[in-house]
């Protein structure tokens, strides 16, 4: 068992919940890597001070290259708005330390090519932090699909449909600006990251932004409020996903449906602990979706509880996040997504942006 110091750059609600997992994770996983909350930094002295109090830093800056440059910090984790990552990342890896950074990576597709260069270029370990396909329940579905329980799979839907701007009143903010921080920069790559981790490749798409309310008190809209897309996967499979910030009543709505030919698949991220799966076998008049609560046979389930139906929650998906970076940290060996899995998202991203301005099918492989 190895001690290594943690520094968090950003203490902000990622800042926090990065800060929880790395205290709980020695102790949920008994990881050989223990965390040791180091430094973190923030934009001013004071709210340095107040994040290192709260979360139980032993030191604070306002600076972030202090972090990166002290001896006592192992590895970095950037929880910072998207446009300062590249520069963050890079000079992590040239101080010659291990990184993890909030999705999607960098504010630009050249910004996540960059930071794919310094990584490897470094051989550093680097992971970005997508937090919800690490659920049990849908490991378990990665799991039951590289099993080809379902068959051949067919079709894709996936959507990630939030309402926190729903109501046209509510005032302009940092969200409102800028393509990072509207729904193809902040809620769709969470989805087309699950569609890469559940089926692979995307080949094409075809994608349409739209911003519902452009005007807010305070000031003008100037990025999406939702997305929607259709998509053939490399593995021949016809997909489509939609992500929105103002689906009115939808409070987490990360969700999936995948059919195949022997079968389907569903999951919601509102009832995350359970799966449901239909296999096409047996009496018609017997055949329908079974409700599969998870539980310890489930994959990263047993450290958390023994009971099956109790359920694991929002931060204990961050924790697994948190024991992954330690056990790649560890073994020197990469666990997904790297930098350079990130940046098949940031590319899917880039094309949609593209599609809709064109109005026409982009490639994303030759």
């Amino acid at each position: 068992m190895t001690e290594i110091g943690i520094g968090m750059i950003g203490g902000g609600y990622m800042g926090k919940a990065h800060s929880v997992a790395m205290a709980a994770v020695g102790v949920v996983f008994d990881t050989r890597l223990r965390p040791r909350l180091e430094m973190i930094a923030a934009t001013s002295a004071e709210s340095a001070e107040r994040y290192r109090k709260s979360f139980g830093y032993r030191r604070a800056t306002a600076n972030w290259r202090e972090v990166i440059d002290d001896p006592e910090v192992g590895a970095i984790i950037i929880a910072t708005p998207q446009k300062l990552h590249r520069e963050i990342a890079e000079a992590a890896f040239a101080a010659g330390k291990p990184v993890m950074c909030e999705k999607p990576m960098g504010a630009s597709l050249q910004d996540a090519e960059a930071m794919v260069a310094a990584g490897e270029a470094s051989g550093q370990v680097n992971m970005v932090a997508y937090n919800y396909i690490r659920t049990p329940a849908s490991q378990y579905a990665r799991q039951l699909l590289r099993e080809g329980a379902i068959g051949d799979i067919t079709w894709f839907r996936g959507e990630n449909a939030e309402d926190f701007l729903s109501d046209p009143e509510a005032p302009a903010t940092w969200r409102t600006e800028g393509m990072a921080n509207g729904t193809i920069g902040d809620l769709a790559p969470h989805m087309l990251n699950a569609a890469l981790a559940l089926m692979g490749p995307i080949k094409s798409l075809i994608a349409e932004l739209e911003t519902v309310h452009r005007d807010r008190p305070g000031g003008t809209v100037t990025n999406d409020d939702q997305v929607q897309m259709m998509c053939r996967f490399a593995n021949g499979a016809m997909g489509q996903m939609h992500s929105s910030r103002v689906a009115t009543g939808r409070k987490m709505g990360y969700a999936y449906e995948i059919h195949g030919t022997k079968g389907a698949i569903r999951f919601d991220q509102e009832d995350q602990n359970a799966i449901w799966l239909y296999r096409a076998t047996g009496p018609e008049a017997e055949r329908g979706y079974t409700k599969i609560l998870t539980g310890p046979a489930h994959p990263d389930y047993r450290p958390f509880c023994l009971g099956p139906g109790h359920g694991t929650g929002y931060q204990d998906q961050i924790i697994i996040e948190a024991k992954d970076f330690l056990e790649a940290i560890a073994d020197g060996t990469p666990r997904w997504p790297t930098f350079r899995d990130g940046l098949d998202v940031v590319r899917i991203i880039h094309a949609a942006i593209e599609s809709s301005r064109s109005r026409t099918w982009q490639d994303l492989q030759s």
